[in-house]
């Protein structure tokens, strides 16, 4: 059978089980199926479910197989890399599960598939409640949550994978289990740093959390002293209490020159304590700005998104370093000095608090050492012909800092050929995570983040 005959009849039984119009291979709804962060990507898939239940999204797996034909899975829509989107084969869109439920008195939200970071802080604000989530809104809450989830509550309350309580997931075969402590433990255990490999989690509760008051801001200082900023900072960033957490790093300011931005966030009960954190940040030099407030998740997120819209075209590279010392301050100062879009960025994440307390055997994630994780974001327009150029200035920045870094990287960030670093992704965890990738997922349906070569 060709891959076109396949396609057809994949298509046909498709329509036969799942509605008819939610079954496109072209027209608007299949463009917006398609239609992912990264402006760059350019893959179609051959036909794309639309699914609204669990239901429909277990008749597309299963289909998919029956006619031997790849199959991805889009939530957000935010994986750089574009995997979320399978090169002439199914994608099933969960584009229309998005749905958040909010036990308040629970403290938990449950969350379908397709829900994202937005959605989630828009459902719990009214409760007075917020999650762990991201640094952006529009990322799908499903595959932060898998992979990973670095953000602004990291300190208090650990990742955003930390927060996940248990996950309704359609298995290769059809099946469709809830992984939980008690349940499933071993693929609860895989599905939090594993990300999506081992099957469509369809809908997860998340535990909550109660922080009366945000306070969050941004600090830019010009590039003169970035030198200054960035030798004091390195006392700050894995040395703050839980409750603060600093992103920071290189970003263009208006006039497309560099600065060195701060990005705090002070999520405890103490607000004067809070006040005294944030205004430390203003004495590392002398800020041309520093604007830091009361505020609320949504309108933190939604900051970001603004930043960093979808369509734009996007290469990132990740990597991991103990600390910032004085060899990555100099890639820092490297980045800024050789921008080469007025729209890139590096932003620096960091694990310290309660994320790097929880003992890395607890889950698939491989990497609980206090650590900064930086993410290189080249970043320019469609119409702009420097392609070229923009992706060699990612790519020189994550060479210089190889000496610095850690062996493994992000799994949610990494490119595929970032064989290096995937092959350490999953640190003291690897050899376990590949046995129940066998055992749940032995014919690797289910393709989501990078998982080292199979020995």
């Amino acid at each position: 059978m060709t891959t076109h005959q396949q396609l057809g009849r994949l298509t046909d039984t498709l329509r036969r089980t799942v509605h008819a119009g939610r079954v496109v291979t072209a027209g608007p709804d299949y463009d917006a199926g398609r239609a992912i962060w990264n402006g760059a990507v350019s893959t179609r898939p051959g036909v794309i479910v639309r699914c609204v239940d669990s239901t429909e999204a277990r008749a597309a797996v299963l289909a998919a197989q029956e006619y031997g034909v790849p199959l991805s899975v889009r939530g957000g829509g935010h994986d750089w890399a574009g995997r979320s989107l399978s090169d002439g084969g199914l994608t099933i869109d969960l584009a229309g599960l998005r749905r958040v439920t909010v036990d308040p008195v629970a403290k938990v939200a449950e969350v379908s598939g397709g829900a994202t970071a937005a959605d989630l802080v828009a459902a719990t604000q009214p409760f007075g409640l917020t999650a762990a989530t991201g640094s952006a809104g529009s990322v799908g809450m499903a595959g932060l949550t898998l992979g990973g989830g670095y953000g602004p509550l990291s300190g208090r309350f650990g990742l955003a994978l930390d927060n996940l309580l248990s996950a309704d997931v359609v298995l290769a075969d059809g099946s469709v289990v809830t992984a939980d402590a008690e349940r499933e433990p071993d693929l609860f255990w895989a599905l939090r740093g594993g990300g999506g490999n081992f099957g469509l989690v369809t809908s997860m509760r998340v535990r909550l959390h109660s922080v009366p008051t945000l306070l969050s801001g941004m600090v830019l200082y010009p590039w003169d002293q970035a030198e200054t900023v960035l030798a004091g900072l390195s006392d700050i960033l894995l040395e703050s209490p839980d409750e603060l957490t600093v992103q920071s790093g290189v970003l263009p300011g208006p006039d497309g020159k560099p600065m060195v931005f701060l990005s705090p966030t002070w999520s405890g009960d103490d607000t004067a304590a809070g006040e005294r954190a944030l205004a430390r940040l203003d004495t590392l030099g002398t800020p041309v700005i520093s604007q830091t407030a009361p505020t609320t998740m949504p309108k933190m997120l939604a900051a970001i998104d603004a930043q960093f819209p979808f369509g734009r075209h996007v290469e990132i590279r990740p990597r991991s370093v103990p600390s910032l010392t004085s060899g990555v301050r100099d890639v820092l100062s490297l980045a800024g000095s050789t921008l080469t879009s007025p729209h890139s960025a590096v932003s620096v994440h960091s694990l310290h608090g309660a994320g790097a307390r929880v003992p890395v055997a607890d889950t698939a994630f491989g990497n609980r050492d206090p650590h900064l994780m930086i993410e290189i974001i080249a970043l320019w327009e469609p119409d702009d012909t420097r392609a070229a150029k923009h992706r060699a200035w990612a790519s020189n920045l994550t060479s210089a800092l190889e000496l610095e870094a850690l062996p493994g990287g992000y799994p949610n960030l990494l490119g595929t050929d970032e064989v290096a670093q995937i092959a350490h992704a999953y640190g003291p965890n690897t050899e376990r995570v590949l046995a129940l990738k066998r055992r749940f997922d032995p014919d690797n349906v289910f393709r989501a983040i990078p998982l080292p070569v199979q020995p």
